[in-house]
């Protein structure tokens, strides 16, 4: 038996363990490789210098100073084009500042390569071994423990010749439904090591299908959907995909079921879609006689509502049961594991087998909802106009004018403060919002990553002014810069955390806390001048204050990012 060694890749035909880690990610799709380095990446940087002297394919390298920002790009990346990262961080300090944005990967269902350096394995003999102080204090017995509970795999590489085999089986992992990110760490002796030659291509696994619907579920479902005199569709991500939102548009209008897009991460039904109810469950879900959850791990807040008894609760999606959730009590009548298409189309099938018995009744139900709909429309727009006439800039106003100003085709990433119903979205891919699990920070990253991915179109972060902090705007604005990324960055800035103020209030409106409307352990004044920080990196920045002058102001921001390609951030002061 051949002596295992972990020497260098001097041999001919021989090459290090990361440089097929490059060919690797490269032959799975990968197009980029998101990094903040440390000392454990000199292997690395050696591999892609030597790749890139050679034409050797590999992902293109794009340094990230901070590992929150890296992730978020990733994440942003794959929700545009469908297409898993990677990203590598340093050692444990890495990877404690990347969980965040892991945690909201998870519970968004992205796939995310994230790697890691580890500490060094040897003290001396092996290339690679410890020669810096941090490399004996920054050793841990578990580093992977830090995040096990949120990645579906990880894995600590042991010997070069597993290299391929290893991002092989990270990607089928983290591919295979409910997708997610996995962790793999890379001790530096086995990244230096050499490998076997082989002539042998890297090819990808298939990912292993998704739950296909349980054809009696499906059938039990469409009995009483035909039954219910006032059924209800609550969706946050139905619109993951395109195909998800045609399928979810299709069949709402066929059998007129009215959709209420709560919390939504996606664009789910185009805004002027007659079976579009809004985004509030609140007045449908207490009359309703059938609801169905699709793909949604929160429909409404039992603590503040609930369906009526009697009311018949169907969940529908890749894990119905949300199983990594420790506590999620909603009530389930019917429980379909399959994607939003699928599901959909199944259930499409058999109503159509009893669609023309069922014709009156769904032509009552659409003269209904017309109604609804024309009443909700009314709402937001005396809501809108009301905001647009105020002597501060509102919330409502500030979402309208962005939806005008940007367009149809813009892609906007919210991470919290747009005000969904006052923006219009016709198209998939159009809109993004924060995981649920709600790490913030992510909203400019992801932005990033989303001009990454469509570099022709127009990009639009929207953040609270608390979410920019979190976003490490130094780190972004600078990978902008650099990457030639411009985006459009557009602050809701309140001066406050309104999640803390909101949920204070929520509990005390009567109070103590409420004698300063909540702002104890939420006020965030003074207000830095964000604007400046934009300019720090060759970018344009704006304070807006008056109404007056908002739409002007979004005119000159976008003009910059589309005609001169620089960044450009707008500090608007938002009452709310």
């Amino acid at each position: 038996m051949d002596e295992i060694t972990f020497q260098g890749s001097e041999a001919a035909g021989q090459k290090t363990s990361a440089e097929v880690l490059f060919s690797a990610l490269a032959a799975h799709g990968i197009d980029y490789f998101f990094c903040n380095p440390g000392t454990d990446f000199a292997p690395v940087v050696e591999a892609l210098a030597r790749g890139q002297a050679q034409g050797t394919p590999a992902p293109r390298p794009i340094v990230v100073p901070h590992e929150n920002c890296a992730v978020a790009m990733a994440h942003g990346v794959y929700m545009v084009s469908g297409r898993p990262q990677a990203v590598m961080v340093h050692v444990n300090v890495g990877t404690g500042n990347a969980i965040n944005a892991i945690i909201d990967a998870q519970r968004d269902q992205t796939p995310v390569l994230l790697m890691a350096g580890r500490t060094p394995l040897t003290e001396a003999g092996l290339p690679g071994a410890r020669n810096r102080p941090i490399h004996w204090a920054q050793e841990m017995f578990d580093q992977a423990g830090m995040l096990r509970e949120i990645v579906k795999w990880d894995y600590e590489l042991r010997l070069p010749m597993q290299t391929a085999d290893v991002v092989t089986r990270a990607v089928e992992v983290m591919m295979t439904a409910p997708r997610g990110p996995v962790y793999l760490t890379l001790p530096r002796e086995v990244l230096a090591g050499a490998t076997p030659a082989s002539n042998a291509p890297i090819t990808a696994r298939a990912a292993p299908a998704t739950a296909w619907p349980d054809p009696a579920a499906a059938a039990q479902l469409a009995q009483w959907i035909a039954a219910a005199e006032r059924p209800l569709i609550i969706t946050s991500a139905a619109g993951r995909s395109a195909a998800g939102m045609t399928a979810l548009a299709r069949v709402a209008e066929r059998f007129a079921l009215p959709v209420v897009s709560f919390a939504a991460r996606f664009v789910c039904l185009p805004t002027s879609h007659p079976m579009n109810l809004g985004s509030q469950p609140h007045q449908l879900l207490l009359e309703s006689d059938l609801v169905i959850v699709l793909d949604c791990d929160a429909p409404w807040f039992p603590s503040m509502e609930a369906p009526p008894p009697g009311c018949r609760v169907v969940h529908i999606g890749v894990d119905p049961a949300y199983t990594r959730y420790p506590i999620r009590s909603f009530p389930s009548d019917l429980s379909i594991t399959a994607e939003t298409v699928a599901a959909l189309e199944a259930i499409e099938a058999a109503l159509d087998q009893r669609h023309a018995a069922d014709e009156p009744r769904i032509a009552a139900r659409r003269a209904r909802l017309a109604e609804r709909r024309a009443q909700w429309q009314a709402r937001i727009a005396a809501e809108g106009d009301k905001a647009a006439k105020a002597p501060t800039i509102k919330p409502e106003y500030l979402s309208r004018c962005i939806s005008d100003a940007a367009g149809l085709d813009a892609i906007i990433v919210n991470e919290y403060p747009l005000r969904a119903d006052h923006v219009r979205r016709e198209q998939p891919g159009t809109f993004f919002g924060l995981s649920s699990a709600g790490g913030l920070g992510w909203g400019l990253g992801a932005a990033l990553g989303a001009k990454l991915a469509a570099p022709d179109r127009l990009v639009v972060a929207t953040l609270g002014d608390g979410a920019y902090v979190f976003a490490n705007p130094t780190a972004c604005h600078w990978t902008a810069q650099v990457q030639t990324l411009p985006v459009l960055t557009v602050i809701f800035n309140n001066q406050l955390y309104g999640a803390v103020r909101n949920s204070t209030l929520g509990m005390y409106a009567a109070g103590a806390a409420a004698k300063d409307g909540g702002r104890l352990l939420a006020d965030l004044t003074p207000s830095p001048a964000y604007e400046k920080l934009v300019e720090a990196s060759g970018g344009y920045g704006e304070r807006v204050e008056r109404p007056a002058d908002l739409p002007a102001a979004l005119q000159r921001a976008i003009a910059v990012v589309t005609r001169e390609k620089r960044q450009a951030l707008l500090n608007v002061l938002c009452d709310y």
